[in-house]
């Protein structure tokens, strides 16, 4: 009877060993499991909060709503604006947004406007080679702008509508012997294209000449030019995210919204539009003087190709 009762508690001391040493490894197989769920929770944590713009500032100027030294519009350089998140005179007006992975260029009215227009910006303005305004490219070059961008935030009007910016352009240019050549002070022409975020939708606006019967000489002057009656794309943009593209080639130049809505421009005008240089201009260029008035505009991704 003795032997049998030692028999039956080995049996439970074995069975208790067992039992215990299984729930030993599950428990060890959670907690290894659970520390790996924690480590893969903390790398998403991680990559979520450090989302970085596709953008690459090595070809591109900023001016800015800023006064600078001379009592102009703040502009901003290569190498300088490769420095904007911790260049105090950018930081206020183009921000990165970490969480989204966006360039935030905000504007509002002040007295830091540029030649020709009463309207403040932070904008962008292309530079093929950089820090130097001289290089620029025609439509026979070709060209190539895309942007993946949004309006964050704009404020409205006293009649409760929302304030307009434009988004993107492109700026003709004259040579140096053009400029000489109709006696102007500077190299300033007019745009040929400004695309603008206007109560939730995109607008095109372009030029056509007065006379198309004008001499190259003539039509170099700003005033041969006048501006065309403007095109909105049907599609909704509101604050969500939207695709442009800007695609020139000789005598033509098209946007495409969201890749599935084309605003072509195929015609005298472009053609003879070919004797000026230009460069793209990408942000906010903010259309309005009201008081309190601003706007926020986000870049995702912007490339350029010629």
């Amino acid at each position: 009877m003795k032997n049998f009762s030692k028999e039956i508690l080995a049996l439970l001391v074995i069975v208790f060993l067992s039992v215990n040493a299984t729930c030993q490894e599950k428990a060890s197989s959670a907690t290894d499991s659970s520390s790996k769920v924690e480590k893969k929770d903390k790398k998403k944590k991680k990559k979520k909060k450090y989302k970085l713009p596709k953008i690459d500032l090595s070809h591109w100027s900023v001016t800015t709503p800023e006064l600078n030294k001379k009592g102009g519009a703040m502009n901003v350089e290569p190498p300088e604006i490769l420095n904007y998140a911790t260049d105090d005179r950018l930081i206020p007006y183009m921000y990165n947004d970490s969480v989204n992975g966006a360039l935030v260029f905000y504007s509002f009215p002040s007295n830091a406007t540029t030649a020709n227009t009463k309207y403040t910006r932070c904008e962008l303005r292309e530079q093929m080679v950089p820090g130097d305004n001289d290089k620029n490219w025609t439509f026979a070059d070709g060209a190539y702008m895309k942007g993946k961008l949004a309006m964050e935030d704009i404020s409205k009007d006293s009649d409760g509508k929302y304030h307009k910016a434009i988004i993107m352009q492109i700026h003709g240019r004259l040579t140096d012997e053009q400029r000489d050549l109709i006696g102007q002070k500077d190299n300033n022409a007019p745009p040929i294209l400004k695309i603008y975020w206007q109560n939730g939708k995109v607008r095109v606006k372009t030029k056509k000449l007065k006379n198309i019967s004008a001499t190259d000489e003539e039509l170099l002057d700003k005033h041969a030019w006048d501006d065309d009656d403007g095109f909105t794309f049907k599609q909704e943009v509101g604050f969500s995210k939207f695709i442009l593209e800007v695609k020139i080639s000789e005598g033509k130049m098209v946007v495409i919204l969201n890749k599935n809505e084309y605003a072509v421009y195929e015609d005298v005008n472009m053609r003879r539009w070919g004797i000026f240089e230009n460069y793209f201009k990408a942000g906010n260029y903010f259309q309005s003087r009201d008081e309190g008035s601003y706007a926020k505009v986000k870049y995702y991704e912007l490339e350029v190709k010629h």
